[in-house]
C-alpha cells in the first residue's frame, strides 16, 4: 500500500482518553452510562497489541498504527468491573459501529454475530454480567465479493479510494433500564406537532420545552401526540429544536424534535425544493468525513462542530455526507447548529474505473441493465444496509436528502430501489443516482459536472448540482501525500485557486439559480490523502480560502 504522511489534526495533538467519555446517542439520552471506550487488548494473528478504543487500527490515534491483511481476524478484548447501585433491572451493551462481521462474547457467551460496519447494535447483557467481566469482540473485515458496504475503502489506495478501517471505530458503551423500558423512538413531525412512537412503552408523559414553557402530553399505548402552539419551523437559518423528556414507569430518556417541511413545487413554471413551504437553494460541500489522524474516527467529536461552523462560517447551509454513516454525534451537531444534511448510503458492488467513470465522462451516460449485475447476496446486503441507515438516522430533522447509487457504484434496479425506500421513508427528497446511469425514478435531476461548464438544461424535475469544482491547492506542510496530488483542476498558489473558485460561483453556479438550478454540492470539505481538492487542510489546521470573501459571494447563491 502507497504510505502517505500521518498528520496530527490540534484535537489529536492534545489526546487525553477522554474524548468519547461522553454520552454518544444524543437521540436518545440516558443518565445511565459506562463507556467502555479507552484501552482494550487486540490480537491479530498471534500478536498483541494495546489499541485505543474507538479508533480503527489502521489510524495513529489507536496506537497500532497498521493496515492488516484483507480478511485478517481481529481479536479485541478487555475486562470491566460493573459497579454497585450501576445495575437496575437489565443491563444495554451498545457498539456505535464494527467495521466488518463481528461476533461478541461476555465471560465466554456468545452474545450473538453482527454484519456490516456503519449502523448500531446492542445486546441484552443481563443474564451474562457479572461483578467482574470479560468481554471479547471478534472481528473479520473483508473486501473480498465486495458484498458489504465499504465505502471509499481499498487496499490499493490512492486518488479518490483511501486507507481502508477495520473493527471497532465508534463508541462502545453500558446503560442499565428497569425491566420495562423504553427500546427505541420514531418521530413523525408535520406543521404543528409531532407524533412521537415509543417502542416497549405502554403509558407515561412526554414533557416538552417550547418557547412558552414546558407542557406534558400523554403516552397512550406507546404513541404520544404533540400539539405545538405557534410552532417554529427549523431551517439553517434558524435551527430551532423542541426538546423533551419522555417517562414510562421508572425508565425516563430526553431526546428532541424539529418541525420543518419538504416538497417539490412547481415555482414560476420551474420545479423547486422547498423548505417550510419555500423555494430553496440547497448550497453545500461534500463531506467525506475522513480525518488524518484518526481515519473514519475525528480525535474528538468536537471537530463534527468545527467543521459544521467552518462551512457554515464560508456560507454553506449543507453538507452532502458521502457514502459514510456518521455517529450520532455528527447528526445532532448538524440539527442544533442548522445544517442541511445529503445523506448518501454505503456503496458496495465492485467498482469499475472503464465503466463507472472513464465511460460517463468521456461517452455516454447511459449504461444498459445488463452491465449493472449484481450478486443476490450484494443486493441483500445493501438492502439491509439502506434499510438499517434509513431507520437510524430517521429522526434527524438536518437530513433532508438521500442519494441511493452514486456514480454507478454497486448500482441495480434504481426503480426498485427509490421506491423502496420511499416506503421506508417519503418524507425527503430522494435521488435514486447521483452524477449519471439514471433510470426513470428520480425525485431530482442529478448532475456531476468537473471538466466542462455548467450549463443546465430543462428539466420536469428540480436539478441538483450534486458535485462539480474539486479544485486542487496543496497547502505546504498541511498535505499527506507530497508526490501523489489528485483533484479535477490544479494551482500552485493560494490567489489563484481561491480566484477559480469564486469565477466558479459567480460565472456558473449562481446564474444558474434563476434558471432552475436547486443544489450544488462543492467537492470537498477538506483534502483527504492524495486528494488536495477541499477547503480546509487534511489537519483541519489550515483554511485555504478567505472566509470573508467567500461568504460574500455566498449570500448571492439564493432563490429570490
Amino acid at each position: 500500500m502507497k504510505k502517505i504522511k500521518h498528520l496530527l489534526t490540534e484535537y489529536g495533538e492534545k489526546l487525553n482518553g477522554n474524548e468519547y467519555n461522553s454520552y454518544p446517542r444524543p437521540s436518545m439520552v440516558r443518565e445511565s452510562f459506562l463507556s467502555l471506550n479507552g484501552r482494550w487488548e487486540l490480537i491479530v494473528e498471534g500478536k498483541t497489541y494495546d489499541i485505543n478504543v474507538p479508533y480503527p487500527p489502521e489510524s495513529i490515534l489507536s496506537y497500532v498504527n497498521k493496515v492488516f491483511n484483507d480478511g485478517t481476524s481481529l481479536v479485541y478484548k478487555r475486562d470491566f468491573f460493573m459497579h454497585d447501585g450501576f445495575k437496575k433491572d437489565k443491563v444495554l451493551l451498545h457498539f456505535g459501529a464494527v467495521d466488518g462481521v463481528c461476533s461478541v462474547y461476555l465471560n465466554e457467551h456468545l452474545l450473538g454475530v453482527h454484519f456490516g460496519g456503519y449502523d448500531s447494535f446492542s445486546f441484552d447483557i443481563t443474564d451474562y454480567v457479572r461483578r467482574e467481566n470479560s468481554l471479547r469482540v471478534e472481528v473479520i473485515d473483508t473486501l473480498k465479493g465486495y458484498t458489504y458496504p465499504y465505502g471509499k475503502q481499498s487496499f490499493k489506495r490512492g486518488g479518490m479510494w483511501y486507507t481502508p478501517i477495520s473493527g471497532i471505530w465508534q463508541s462502545v458503551w453500558l446503560e442499565s433500564v428497569p425491566r420495562n423500558y423504553i427500546e427505541s423512538i420514531k418521530i413523525d413531525t408535520h406543521q404543528k406537532g409531532a407524533t412521537i412512537h415509543l417502542e416497549g412503552a405502554t403509558t407515561g408523559e412526554c414533557h416538552i420545552d417550547t418557547p412558552n414553557g414546558t407542557k406534558a402530553f400523554p403516552i397512550i399505548n406507546g404513541v404520544c401526540k404533540v400539539n405545538i402552539e405557534n410552532p417554529v419551523y427549523w431551517s439553517p437559518e434558524n435551527p430551532y429544536l423542541y426538546y423533551f423528556t419522555a417517562k414510562y414507569g421508572r425508565d425516563e430518556i430526553k431526546s428532541y424534535f424539529a418541525l420543518r417541511t419538504l416538497e417539490v413545487k412547481e415555482v414560476d413554471g420551474i420545479p423547486r425544493l422547498c423548505l417550510n413551504g419555500k423555494p430553496y437553494f440547497f448550497n453545500g460541500v461534500l463531506d467525506q468525513g475522513y480525518f488524518s489522524d484518526g481515519i473514519y474516527t475525528p480525535a474528538s467529536p468536537k471537530e463534527y462542530e468545527n467543521d459544521i461552523l467552518a462551512m457554515k462560517n464560508l456560507g454553506f447551509n449543507t453538507l452532502r455526507k458521502h457514502i459514510k454513516v456518521e455517529p450520532q454525534e455528527f447528526y445532532y451537531q448538524c440539527d442544533k447548529l442548522g445544517m442541511v444534511v445529503f445523506q448518501d448510503m454505503v456503496n458496495n458492488g465492485k467498482y469499475s474505473f472503464l465503466r463507472d467513470t472513464a465511460l460517463p465522462t468521456v461517452l455516454s451516460k447511459k449504461l444498459p441493465a445488463c452491465f449493472m449485475k449484481r450478486t443476490k447476496a450484494q443486493k441483500s446486503a445493501f438492502i439491509e444496509s439502506m434499510e438499517k441507515t434509513v431507520k437510524q438516522l430517521y429522526n434527524h430533522p438536518s437530513i433532508c436528502y438521500y442519494t441511493i447509487f452514486n456514480e454507478g457504484w454497486g448500482q441495480f434496479e434504481s426503480d426498485r430501489m427509490y421506491f423502496l425506500l420511499k416506503d421506508i421513508d417519503s418524507t425527503r427528497f430522494v435521488d435514486s443516482t447521483s452524477g449519471w446511469f439514471k433510470g426513470k425514478m428520480s425525485d431530482v435531476e442529478s448532475l456531476h459536472v468537473y471538466f466542462k461548464k455548467i450549463k443546465l438544461k430543462k428539466s420536469e424535475r428540480p436539478i441538483v448540482l450534486s458535485e462539480f469544482g474539486g479544485y486542487s491547492y496543496k497547502e505546504n506542510g498541511h498535505v499527506a501525500n507530497e508526490k501523489d496530488t489528485y483533484g479535477y483542476k490544479f494551482f500552485k498558489e493560494n490567489d489563484k485557486f481561491e480566484n477559480a473558485v469564486v469565477s466558479l460561483y459567480e460565472n456558473e453556479v449562481i446564474p444558474n439559480i434563476e434558471k432552475g438550478l436547486c443544489g450544488a454540492i462543492y467537492t470537498q470539505l477538506s483534502d483527504v490523502e492524495d486528494e488536495t481538492n477541499g477547503f480546509l487542510t487534511y489537519d483541519r489546521k489550515v483554511l485555504k480560502v478567505n472566509e470573508q470573501r467567500i461568504r460574500k459571494v455566498m449570500e448571492k447563491a439564493k432563490i429570490t
